[in-house]
């Protein structure tokens, strides 16, 4: 079956903004989340699937305009693009193509289906869920973000979202730690 694949437009104002990424809450994000989420004043949410639970997505809409993608615990969730496609702009320009998918990597690298679907759709940017591992790399020309989770722990891995900061001249990738509040970096 081919993917559902949607595609949306990003519009941030006076050139910088701020998109927040969020996955894997299997319908239970951190209790601090959704205060910390709002504390970064988004102008757009992403969620990169393993939603569980509708109504998580509700709660980020009340916070900023959000897109989701289904993960693999949403399957049988109607009406959720399993990809979208994402060109983010200032009205003037075009700043940021993201490709957004739940499952994109294997490890460090990027699987060749979307490789292939990030050159297809022009994007620079592959946002990514799944595997709950916080991630920031480059592989074929292509940079990956995972944002980690903010759902239930993982092993031994934090509760993290993800925050993608915007401007003519920079896209710069951060996380933050639902645990503490603080920008978060790898041990």
């Amino acid at each position: 079956m081919k993917p559902r694949e949607d595609e949306r437009t990003i519009s941030v104002p006076g050139a910088r903004g701020r998109i927040v990424v969020v996955a894997d809450t299997h319908s239970a994000p951190h209790p601090r989340a959704r205060e910390l989420v709002a504390r970064e004043a988004p102008v757009h949410i992403l969620h990169a699937g393993d939603i569980g639970d509708l109504s998580v997505v509700d709660a980020l809409a009340e916070i900023a305009p959000t897109t989701a993608v289904r993960g693999n615990i949403d399957a049988r969730t109607p009406g959720l693009p399993d990809v979208v496609r994402l060109h983010v702009h200032d009205g003037d320009r075009s700043l940021l193509e993201i490709l957004l998918l739940h499952i994109a990597v294997t490890g460090p690298r990027l699987r060749p289906d979307a490789v292939a679907l990030a050159r297809a759709t022009g994007a620079s940017l592959v946002v990514c869920g799944h595997s709950h591992v916080p991630f920031v790399g480059s592989d074929r020309g292509l940079v990956t973000f995972n944002p980690g989770s903010i759902g239930p722990r993982r092993f031994h891995l934090p509760i993290l979202f993800g925050v993608i900061d915007v401007t003519p001249e920079t896209i710069r990738l951060e996380h933050v730690d639902c645990e503490t509040g603080e920008r978060w970096l790898p041990p």
